[in-house]
C-alpha cells in the first residue's frame, strides 16, 4: 500500500480522499489556492501547500506547481479526484515520469476515451452500440449543417473534447443550426481549448444510464452495476440514483456487460464510468441503449454505488494503484436496496439558477444521512469554482423509502445569505411523477413551474413568517402588529415583510412548525428574510422595468453587442456575462435607445451593478 498521497483537487472530493486515506494509514498532502487556505480539506490534511491564486488556471491546473509540491512533501502518489486534471493524459504522464504513482486511468485510456468522436469509433470496433450521428473530421460549418440535415432534427451538437454539458446544444430546426454551432464552438474553445464538435441524433425520451467499472493491473475488469442520472438541468446532473428505475435483470446484464467490454477495449485500470443514452419511450430495452462516452475518473455520484454495494470506491482506487488485485470478483458483488444523491448547489432557482456567492453565515445540514461536503459555516463560496456545497446521500430498502429520506433531508437544509437549491430538490423528490419513476432528461424542464416556483412567498411561508414575527416588538405597532381598537374585538391581520416586500396576512389559528433565526425563516429547504415594515418605508430599487439592466451574477463580460445611442428592439441580445464557465445572455426588455453603457468586453462585474440603461420609445 502506498504510504503518502497528494490530492490534486479541492472541496468535498479532497476531503473524502483524505478521510479514506487516513483510515488506511496513508499520510495526506493537500494543495490549495490562496482563497482556499482556510477550507476544511486543507485543515484536515497532514500537510498543505499553497500553489497559486484563486483562478484554477493559476493554481489547480498548474501541473508544475502540483508536481513541485509532491517533490517537497515526499509524496509517493497523486490522486486527481474529479474535474481539473483528473482526465489530463499529459499530467498523468508527467506524474509517472516523476516516479510517482498515478491514482487514475492509464494515459493511453484517457486519450482513447477523451475525444468523443474517437471514443465512439473505438466502441463501434469493439461491438458496443453507439448513438447514430456524425463523427467526421471535416468541421466546415456547411458540412456540419449538411450532416445534421441528413440525421434529421432534433440533433445534439457536442464538443468533441467536452464534458459536464459544456459546448452542447440541442437544435430543433435547420434554421437554428448555424447560431447553435457558433455558440457551441465558442464555449468548447473556452472550456477545453478545442472547438471541434460532433453531431448526434437527439433522443426525444432520453434516460441517462451509466455503469461503474473498475479494472486492475492484472487484467481483471468488473462492473458495480448501473446508476440513473437522468434528472439534469442544462446537462448537469442534479439527482442520481442506483439502481436505475425500470431496469430488468436481462437489460441490466446486457448494459453492464457492454460497459465491461468498453473498458476492456482500452485496457482500463482504476475507476471509470461508461455512460449510455437510452430511448425510454417504450421503457428500458437493451436494443435502445447506446454508448455515449466514458469518464476516465471517479464520478461525483459514486456514493450511490457505494451505498448499494457496500464498497468504498476510493479505497478500491488506492488499492489498485498500489498494485493489488480488485478487492472483489464479479460474482461477489450484488445490489442491496436503493440509493439516491442530491447535489446541493449555491444557486438561486428563482433567478434562473444563477450561482450565488458570498459568506456562509448560516449553514445547517441534516445529520440523518450521509453528507459529503467541502464547506462549513463561515466559509466563502467563491466565483472561481463549481458552486456545489454538498452531496446529500440516502439509502433505503426501496426507491420510495430512499426518496422520502432524501426529500426530508433536503427540506431541513438551512443556508443563508447564500442562496441554495434545497427547496427545489425537496419539491422534486416529492413530485408524483418522480416517485412513480417517470423520469427522463426533460423532467425538470417539463415541471419547472412546480419545482422552481415564482420566487414569491406562498401562503404557508406568509403564515410561518407572521407566526414567527408576532411576538416581536415593532417600531410601529399601529401598522406592523395585530390591529388594536378600543371597545372592539382584536383582529388577526398583521403587516410583515418577506423578501423585503410588504404583505398583509390574515393569521390562522393553526400555525406551522418552522425555524427562524436572526431575521431569516427556514421552511422546506427555502430561506426567506423576514421582518416588520417601518412606517414610510419606500420601494426596492431599480430593475429592467425602468430600463436599468443590472448584472444578475458576478462574472466577466465576454460580449457586448450594442453601443451608446443604438436603437434596439425588445428581446435583442445586449451583453453576455460568464461566471463559473456558464454564459448568461441579457436581452432588451423593450424597444428603445441605449442611453448608458457602463461595461466593455473583458469587464469584471459584481452582482447588482448597472451594465446598460435603455430609454423606451415615446
Amino acid at each position: 500500500m502506498i504510504e503518502s498521497l497528494l490530492i490534486a483537487n479541492r472541496g468535498e472530493i479532497a476531503r473524502r480522499i483524505i478521510r479514506t486515506a487516513r483510515r488506511l494509514g496513508i499520510r495526506t498532502i493537500a494543495v490549495h489556492s490562496d482563497v482556499d487556505e482556510t477550507m476544511a480539506f486543507v485543515r484536515e490534511a497532514d500537510e498543505a501547500f499553497l500553489i497559486g491564486p484563486a483562478p484554477a488556471r493559476d493554481s489547480y491546473l498548474r501541473q508544475d506547481r502540483i508536481l513541485d509540491a509532491a517533490r517537497k512533501s515526499g509524496a509517493e502518489a497523486i490522486h486527481p479526484g474529479y474535474g481539473f486534471l483528473s482526465e489530463n493524459a499529459e499530467f498523468a504522464e508527467a506524474v509517472l515520469a516523476e516516479g510517482l504513482v498515478w491514482v487514475g486511468a492509464p494515459p493511453a485510456a484517457i486519450r482513447a476515451m477523451g475525444l468523443k468522436d474517437a471514443a465512439k469509433q473505438r466502441m463501434i470496433a469493439a461491438g458496443v452500440p453507439v448513438t447514430p450521428g456524425y463523427l467526421g473530421a471535416d468541421q466546415d460549418p456547411e458540412r456540419l449543417q449538411h450532416e445534421a440535415d441528413l440525421i434529421g432534427y432534433p440533433v445534439l451538437i457536442k464538443a468533441v473534447a467536452g464534458g459536464g454539458g459544456k459546448g452542447m446544444r440541442r437544435v430543433d430546426r435547420a434554421d437554428e443550426f448555424a447560431a447553435a454551432l457558433t455558440a457551441c464552438q465558442r464555449e468548447a474553445a473556452s472550456s477545453f481549448g478545442d472547438a471541434r464538435v460532433l453531431i448526434e441524433k437527439y433522443i426525444l425520451s432520453p434516460r441517462h444510464i451509466e455503469v461503474q467499472v473498475f479494472g486492475d493491473t492484472l487484467g481483471n475488469v468488473v462492473h458495480l452495476f448501473e446508476r440513473d442520472c437522468s434528472l439534469q438541468r442544462r446537462h448537469q446532473k442534479v439527482i442520481e440514483e442506483a439502481p436505475a428505475p425500470g431496469m430488468d435483470a436481462a437489460t441490466r446484464e446486457a448494459v453492464c456487460q457492454a460497459a465491461v467490454k468498453a473498458a476492456r477495449a482500452v485496457d482500463y485500470v482504476g475507476a471509470g464510468t461508461i455512460e449510455f443514452i437510452a430511448d425510454a419511450s417504450e421503457g428500458l430495452r437493451a436494443d435502445r441503449i447506446w454508448f455515449m462516452e466514458m469518464n476516465t475518473r471517479l464520478q461525483v455520484e459514486h456514493p450511490v454505488t457505494e451505498a448499494i454495494t457496500g464498497q468504498d470506491l476510493v479505497e478500491w482506487q488506492l488499492r489498485i494503484a498500489s498494485g493489488e488485485a480488485l478487492p472483489m470478483r464479479q460474482d461477489q458483488l450484488s445490489i442491496h436496496g436503493w440509493a439516491m444523491e442530491a447535489r446541493l448547489y449555491a444557486e438561486n432557482p428563482a433567478n434562473v439558477f444563477l450561482p450565488s456567492i458570498g459568506r456562509l453565515d448560516h449553514l445547517r445540514l441534516p445529520g440523518a444521512l450521509r453528507i459529503d461536503s467541502g464547506v462549513e459555516q463561515g466559509d466563502e463560496v467563491s466565483p472561481y469554482y463549481d458552486p456545489m456545497l454538498a452531496k446529500l446521500i440516502s439509502h433505503g430498502s426501496s426507491r420510495r423509502e430512499a426518496a422520502r429520506k432524501l426529500g426530508e433531508a433536503a427540506g431541513k437544509v438551512e443556508v443563508w445569505p447564500v442562496r441554495s437549491n434545497a427547496g427545489f430538490l425537496a419539491r422534486m423528490l416529492g413530485h408524483p411523477d418522480f416517485l412513480a419513476g417517470a423520469v427522463d432528461t426533460g423532467f425538470i424542464e417539463r415541471h419547472a413551474d412546480a419545482l422552481v416556483g415564482s420566487g414569491e412567498p406562498g401562503e404557508q411561508v406568509l403564515q410561518a413568517a407572521a407566526a414567527t414575527l408576532l411576538p416581536r416588538k415593532s417600531p410601529d405597532v399601529w401598522t406592523a402588529l395585530p390591529g388594536f381598537r378600543l371597545n372592539a374585538e382584536r383582529d388577526h391581520d398583521v403587516f410583515i415583510e418577506v423578501g423585503n416586500k410588504p404583505y398583509r396576512v390574515r393569521m390562522q389559528d393553526r400555525q406551522p412548525d418552522v425555524r427562524a433565526e436572526n431575521g431569516v425563516l427556514f421552511l422546506d429547504g427555502d430561506a426567506w428574510a423576514i421582518g416588520v415594515p417601518r412606517a414610510g418605508q419606500g420601494g426596492h430599487g431599480q430593475g429592467a422595468g425602468d430600463g436599468a439592466i443590472m448584472a444578475p451574477m458576478p462574472g466577466m463580460v465576454i460580449a457586448v453587442s450594442v453601443a451608446e445611442g443604438d436603437l434596439i428592439r425588445r428581446g435583442q441580445p445586449l451583453i453576455v456575462i460568464e461566471a463559473m464557465k456558464m454564459e448568461q445572455v441579457l436581452h432588451a426588455p423593450f424597444d428603445g435607445k441605449v442611453t448608458e453603457l457602463k461595461v466593455a468586453k473583458g469587464s469584471q462585474v459584481v452582482e447588482g451593478s448597472l451594465l446598460v440603461r435603455i430609454e423606451g420609445e415615446s
